[in-house]
């Protein structure tokens, strides 16, 4: 049996109570597709085979596919890949199954990595219960104006309805890791929370706001890739997008709501000349700037008043 690699950031789970709590959170079903993610020693992988039509495992430690092989040389419904998750065409993966869901006790050094990946062929998944460090899971499943909201967080909330299930002990795996692990359930939405029009731009502006996290918003999007850029003074600089999407400029990127991060990506995106309300409880542009005056930012002074206020226009 081989061991566990610290470079691959790998800790085996070899507590069966956990392994059944898992299972049995998945519930799994035998005319079901389930991607497994990092089968490790195959813990896991055995039991999610004995109730599941297809277990699809994805492992990249060279060593460990030959004794899952031999492991589970009489096994039919298994599917073994020697591959890299952070680039695996999951669609190709579960072929000609159009859906799958995916369960996975992920290394810590790439979880965030591999999550992006998931949440970005979506399209295929229809849920993912993944084991996870539990500050990461503290992060992506953070409310607006916590300390831990961050770019996942968006991006989870977006796409996913995320339930945290349990927490699991140190003690659980093989090396003895330093922290705590949360299993969390991410339900895949059938449509995205918000109504954005293009969702590549949500990606990079959402990155480009929590670039630096003690800037104000306004000073990250100042800061951003040179692509946005392009786009704000199209529309008139940074204070002037974010005037449009009723969001005061000295605002940090972590108290921003989902629905406040489409309104700016609409603004940014949007074409010169083309208004686009985002939802139908979008406030008017009066309302929205009366709304913005009460508040504590100056950015969205009057047209008479803003000769005096240039260093702000982004």
């Amino acid at each position: 049996m081989t061991t566990a690699k610290r470079r691959f950031g790998q800790n085996f789970l070899v507590d069966r109570n956990v392994v059944d709590r898992i299972v049995t959170a998945v519930a799994p079903r035998s005319d079901e597709t389930i991607i497994e993610i990092g089968s490790g020693q195959g813990a896991l992988t055995a039991r999610l085979l004995e109730a599941t039509g297809r277990v699809v495992a994805i492992e990249f430690d060279r060593e460990l596919v030959p004794f899952l092989r031999t492991k589970f040389a009489r096994v039919a419904n298994l599917s073994l890949l020697e591959a890299d998750a952070l680039t695996t065409d999951f669609r190709k993966a579960i072929a000609p199954e159009l859906r799958a869901r995916v369960v996975a006790n992920l290394p810590y050094n790439i979880a965030t990595a591999i999550l992006q990946r998931l949440i970005d062929q979506r399209d295929c998944l229809s849920e993912m219960i993944l084991m996870l460090q539990r500050e990461v899971v503290d992060r992506i499943t953070a409310e607006p104006s916590s300390s831990d909201r961050g770019y996942l967080s968006v991006l989870v909330e977006a796409y996913c309805q995320a339930e945290k299930l349990f927490d699991v002990p140190p003690q659980a795996f093989r090396p003895v890791p330093k922290v705590w692990s949360t299993v969390v359930r991410l339900r895949v939405r059938a449509k995205m929370a918000a109504e954005v029009k293009n969702e590549a731009l949500l990606w990079q502006v959402v990155s480009a706001g929590f670039a630096q996290r003690r800037k104000t918003i306004l000073n990250n999007l100042r800061d951003a890739p040179e692509s946005i850029q392009e786009l704000l003074q199209k529309r008139g600089g940074a204070s002037i997008v974010l005037c449009e999407a009723g969001i005061p400029p000295l605002r940090r990127a972590e108290t921003l709501t989902l629905e406040e991060w489409a309104m700016l990506v609409n603004a940014i995106g949007r074409n010169e000349g083309l208004e686009r309300e985002v939802g139908a409880s979008r406030p008017s542009r009066p309302e929205r700037f009366s709304k913005f005056f009460s508040f504590h930012s100056t950015a969205c002074k009057p047209a008479i008043y803003r000769s005096s206020w240039k260093h702000l226009s982004g």
